[in-house]
């Protein structure tokens, strides 16, 4: 049986596109050429890249790029868009928990819960950032973004209550304060037209955990902030306002 992140991007890339939430990837892609001085000797890598928007973008900007994502027909929207714009993108169809690379990139990108924190165990999402860490060359840089916890702390579950989605009803939330987990149910359309509904199930991240989970993977200098859509800065201060955490952090070098 699939697991619901699974069946949501078996036909989604459509729907996925117009949701509002990727219509900030220029700037969130200044943020990252920023973060790598504009080098585009740096490989990078993009896990759970989706319909690829980031990978796309930045290939366009003549960076070097590599694409793992789990579903199919989102690799598959990813290299479509690739050859209407005209670049070369290396996108293949991968789970984020078994990469097999090692130290052939400067860059990992994990963005917008493409793979990370999906999963439906802490083991899993752990795996994820070791097989980053692994990725990376020694010093290389990871930038991530994901749920943060602060903000189902301070705020009611109505505030989740169909936020910031497009043709999708989001409801029914419950967050666990043992386990830190959202479970809702959300209702959507597939690119046939055809009616999806799925129990979510999302890992919301607590700074000072993730923190110390990069590290045990292997990352040090790890740095964390506000996550404005579209806006990514290193200005931003992390608040309960914030309904993502933007995490910078480097490879060690042993």
């Amino acid at each position: 049986m699939k697991k619901w992140y699974e069946a949501l991007f078996t036909d989604y890339a459509d729907a996925y596109d117009r949701q509002p939430f990727t219509q900030g990837t220029p700037g969130e892609c200044d943020f990252i050429e920023r973060e790598i001085a504009g080098d585009r000797s740096v490989a990078i890598l993009d896990i759970g890249c989706g319909t690829g928007r980031h990978a796309v973008e930045l290939a366009k900007r003549g960076y070097r790029l590599t694409g793992v994502d789990l579903s199919p027909s989102q690799i598959d929207g990813a290299r479509s868009k690739a050859a209407a714009a005209g670049v070369q993108v290396d996108f293949r169809v991968g789970d984020a928990r078994a990469l097999d690379f090692r130290g052939e990139f400067g860059l990992a990108l994990l963005l917008c819960e493409g793979a990370f924190p999906l999963m439906e165990t802490d083991e899993m999402n752990f795996l994820i950032l070791q097989g980053a860490a692994r990725a990376l060359v020694p010093g290389g840089k990871m930038i991530l973004t994901t749920l943060n916890a602060l903000f189902p702390m301070a705020h009611s579950v109505q505030a989740f209550e169909n936020e910031n989605l497009e043709d999708a009803e989001s409801s029914g939330h419950r967050f666990d304060l043992l386990t830190f987990r959202m479970h809702s149910r959300l209702k959507t359309l597939d690119h046939h037209g055809r009616e999806i509904k799925l129990d979510c199930d999302e890992r919301w991240m607590a700074p000072s955990e993730m923190t110390w989970l990069l590290k045990q993977a292997g990352f040090r200098d790890v740095e964390i902030f506000g996550c404005k859509l579209g806006a990514f800065s290193r200005a931003d201060p992390l608040n309960a306002d914030d309904f993502e955490m933007l995490v910078v952090a480097g490879k060690a070098w042993t």
